[in-house]
């Protein structure tokens, strides 16, 4: 196993995350406690010692299995996380009986890694606010050793996260991002990335093969990558790009069973990053993924000035974009509507077509909002 240095702490390269445990008859909530036992045991076998939950996974599961199965090793053996959840609005005023029962389901005296859970356009304003007084309760908790260190995830754009750094950046000691080969570019991981570096922000990374979009290619873009490193599988690629990409420390996977777990330890046995040939073939077909499944929106903003409802096209775009790229439960692209006014959503399109003729795309735009709202089920 692969470990990287953090303060006074070596992490393992590769995490265990827990939001896609194995499950009964397709229950999310119904965590199947044995096969969870089985990996959790491999993974302390072979050298992963860090996991990843959070109050939401499996429908408030996930921290009971995850602190009964750690429970049967040394405390000082493992680093666990968790992260209070601000994706949920209703949370905010929460945060004291929230951790309290955090530590007691995951059956610890204290969390080595917390997080602000998912920064968003959804939650931004209420997470800065200090009438929830959540900053001044975590860093209490720091204080006091119930947190050894704190931090954040995000999913926001990099103007949501640059606000949050602003705040608190100089108090965060990690950084949890959506990085990937895909979301590079699409979602501009890599500006992210470089922002987290530039306020000196340790990286992790969550979704490193996207919710296993990354995993399964098709026959010509696997054909290209069989010829690039033969003896490689298609998943490792996506881990591969990761240990190419200065900052990562710990890469979170959520493996679903003990193929995919056997699988991705193997590849962190040793740092086999991508060489520059290499890093362009594999952004190559991201680029044609994303052309295949997107609309080719540049955000040139010439349809905003001739939308009567002053609609902002290129944003509605954007998370149509996210939308369809991610599929069935795709959550981005909801969280980030959810911070514009509902006379602004892609259902309040009037069908004019005016932005239509000053497109330099030529997209259809009043069809694809109407696809859009459709999609959304509007």
């Amino acid at each position: 196993m692969i470990y990287n240095d953090f303060q006074e702490l070596k992490l393992s390269g590769l995490g265990m995350g827990t939001m896609r445990l194995p499950v009964l008859d397709g229950n999310d909530n119904n965590i199947d406690v044995d096969a969870a036992k089985e990996m959790i045991d491999y993974c302390m076998k072979s050298g992963i010692n860090y996991y990843d939950t959070a109050y939401g996974y499996h429908g408030g599961n996930s921290e009971f299995v995850v602190g009964k199965l750690l429970k049967d090793y040394d405390r000082s053996s493992f680093y666990l996380a968790s992260k209070f959840p601000g994706y949920d609005l209703s949370n905010m005023s929460k945060v004291e009986e929230i951790f309290e029962e955090q530590l007691k389901k995951c059956q610890v005296d204290y969390f080595d890694f917390y997080l602000f859970h998912n920064i968003c356009e959804m939650n931004i304003d209420e997470y800065l606010n200090p009438e929830y007084g959540i900053f001044d309760y975590l860093m209490e908790q720091k204080q006091n050793g119930r947190i050894k260190h704190l931090g954040f995830s995000a999913h926001g754009d990099i103007g949501c996260i640059t606000r949050f750094l602003k705040a608190y950046g100089t108090y965060m000691e990690f950084g949890q991002l959506e990085l990937n080969y895909f979301d590079y570019r699409f979602q501009d991981a890599k500006g992210k990335a470089r922002l987290l570096d530039k306020w000196n922000i340790p990286l992790w990374v969550m979704e490193p093969v996207r919710g296993g979009q990354l995993a399964k290619l098709s026959p010509e873009a696997t054909a290209k990558l069989k010829q690039a490193r033969p003896d490689e599988d298609i998943p490792a690629w996506a881990f591969r790009f990761l240990q190419s990409i200065p900052g990562v420390t710990v890469t979170l996977s959520g493996m679903s069973n003990m193929e995919q777990l056997k699988a991705n330890i193997s590849t962190y046995d040793e740092n086999k990053p991508l060489d520059e040939a290499e890093m362009q073939l594999i952004l190559s077909i991201a680029d044609e993924m994303i052309r295949k499944t997107t609309v080719p929106c540049t955000g040139c903003h010439y349809c905003v000035s001739k939308c009567p409802e002053g609609l902002d096209i290129p944003f509605l775009l954007k998370q149509y974009n996210e939308a369809m790229v991610s599929g069935a439960g795709e959550f981005i692209a909801p969280m980030a509507l959810s911070s514009i006014a509902k006379d602004k959503q892609p259902e309040c399109c009037i069908n004019c077509h005016s932005c239509e003729k000053v497109c330099p795309q030529t997209i259809k735009i009043p069809e694809e909002l109407k696809n859009f709202a459709a999609k959304l089920g509007r």
